[in-house]
This record gives C-alpha cells, structure tokens and sequence, in this order.
C-alpha cells in the first residue's frame, strides 16, 4: 500500500502569556522528502501564536506547491469530555457546536494576551452554575466561576477524562484533565486557544482539509480516504514518543520533531493507516462518543 502522506506537520502549541522563544514555546516540526526521497527534518520555533499560525499556513502553502499531502498534528486536546456540548445547551451538540462557541468567546490578541481564564469561568457558569468543572487559575483570575485549585467534591457527574486520556492511563501514560486550566502539566489552556486556531486552519483549507476522526470517521484509512485532501488535523501527544534532545535542541523541539519522524516511518512502513482505528472491541457508543464529541490522541490504543 503507498504512503498515506508525503509530509508530517508537529506543532507544540502553547496557551502562554507574552512573547517567548527556546524551551516551552511554540515549536513546528516538518518531515518532507528531498528531490532523492530521503526524509528531512526541519524545526520552527515562534515567538507567539500569531507568528505560529502565519508560520503554519506559510509551510501547508509551500506543501500544496509541491504537490504534498499533509499529517498537521497539534499537541493540544481537539475535543472535550462527552456531554460538554450538551451541558452548554448549544444547539449544536456536537464537536462542531463547541468549536463554533469557542471561536465566538476566545479572543487571542498578537501579543499573546488572551481571556482563556475568563472563558473557562463562562462554561463554569452555564455548565454547573459553580467553580467546575474547569479549576485552576492564577490567584489574579480567580473568581466566582473558576478557583485556584481543584474543587472540593471533584467533577460531580461531569467526566473527569476523554476515553483516549482513559486508554492512555492504561497504557502507563500520565495524561491531564482537560478541566485542569493552570499548573504544571494543564492543557486545559491548550484546548480552549488551540481548538480556534485548528478552526481557522481548516476553513481556509476548505475541502482540501479534514480533521481526524471527526471528519474521517474513526476507522482504519486508506489512501483512497485522503486522495481528496491536502491536508488531514489530528490531534497528537508528541511526549508519548520520548525524545532526548540532541546537541543544541530543546526539550520541546526535539519532542515534535520524535513525533514527526515516528510518525513518518509508520506511514513508510505501512503502519499509519492503522493507528487510525479503535481499539479492538470498542463498543458502538465508544466509537460514536469519539467521532462526534470527545476525539482521540493518534497513537494512543
């Protein structure tokens, strides 16, 4: 079977505050082929998240020129615990629905300011009416609707984890909570900037682009399945593959370039369509859960 893909884009997003380069920033890793076919790789830091999103559609519009289909996999969680749509009202129950709303309320300035925390309060207030299940804050952004720590009483009946972060434990992973907003470790930040950016990506790509396994469905896919596109977003954990640093590199410019070379020798070896499927033994509800609300991390099984 060919190649599902002749590129693999890593990007370590970031929710920080302010400009910032080197360790714990925004990283892009790019895994091509050269004229000889010989996978190279490139890394990209930027210094804001403006930067980053420029910097990524400048790298899918030299792949498009050269005729390359893309893996684009962001390291920040795509979709939320089963029902948070729901518990939202949205009339959209969906992962569409909640991506709409999130494009609504998060406002993502040039500079790197952003209101995460007070949109977290937001769903805090329409979900529960109380500080969960989003926790976490610094002291200066706590409120009402959102407090330093975690809450007394946990999550109540609201899922603590995703199905994949659920899987990823029992495979000895450690994987957060996507509710956690602040700490060492908390992607809750990720979610709530990276879900937009991913947005306004494909809706530039139009047609062109799918994201994985929401417009995909959650399957084993064939080349068949990607010939339309130029590009496939899938959600990834570029720490789940290890990743000394080499001399010079950064811990997190060496993760998603890992990330993107792995993902690269799957593909090469035919590995890739699989890791595109459940589990074995997944449940009817376990695969519609994942394909219209909660997503899955490519790789975790």
């Amino acid at each position: 079977m060919p190649r599902l893909f002749d590129a693999y884009v890593i990007a370590n997003w970031t929710a920080a505050e302010g400009k910032k380069l080197g360790e714990q920033s925004l990283w892009i890793a790019v895994a091509k082929r050269d004229v000889r076919m010989r996978l190279k790789v490139e890394t990209h830091n930027a210094a804001t998240r403006a930067d980053g999103e420029k910097l990524l559609a400048d790298i899918l519009g030299d792949l498009n020129k050269r005729g390359d289909r893309a893996l684009i996999g962001l390291d920040a969680p795509l979709g939320f615990p089963v029902g948070t749509a729901a518990r939202l009202s949205l009339k959209d129950p969906t992962w569409s629905g909640l991506w709409a709303f999130l494009a609504d309320n998060v406002r993502d300035k040039p500079d790197n300011t952003n209101n995460r925390y007070q949109v977290a309060a937001k769903m805090n207030r329409l979900m529960t009416d109380e500080a969960r299940p989003f926790w976490g804050a610094p002291a200066s952004q706590a409120q009402r609707w959102l407090t330093t720590t975690k809450p007394e009483g946990g999550y109540g009946d609201i899922p603590e984890l995703r199905a994949t972060e659920v899987a990823a434990k029992q495979g000895k992973l450690q994987p957060k909570t996507v509710w956690q907003m602040h700490g060492a470790g908390a992607v809750g930040g990720h979610a709530l900037i990276g879900i937009p950016t991913v947005r306004r990506v494909v809706e530039r790509l139009g047609s062109a682009a799918a994201v994985w396994p929401f417009g995909t469905g959650w399957r084993a896919l064939t080349p068949e399945d990607v010939a339309p596109l130029s590009a496939l977003v899938v959600e990834v954990w570029p720490a789940m593959f290890g990743g000394a640093p080499e001399p010079g590199e950064f811990k997190s410019q060496a993760q998603v370039r890992v990330a993107a070379e792995t993902f690269a020798r799957m593909d090469e070896k035919n590995e890739l369509a699989a890791a595109f499927a459940p589990p074995k033994g997944a449940s009817d509800d376990l695969i519609r859960q994942v394909e219209t609300e909660e997503g899955w991390i490519l790789g975790v099984r």
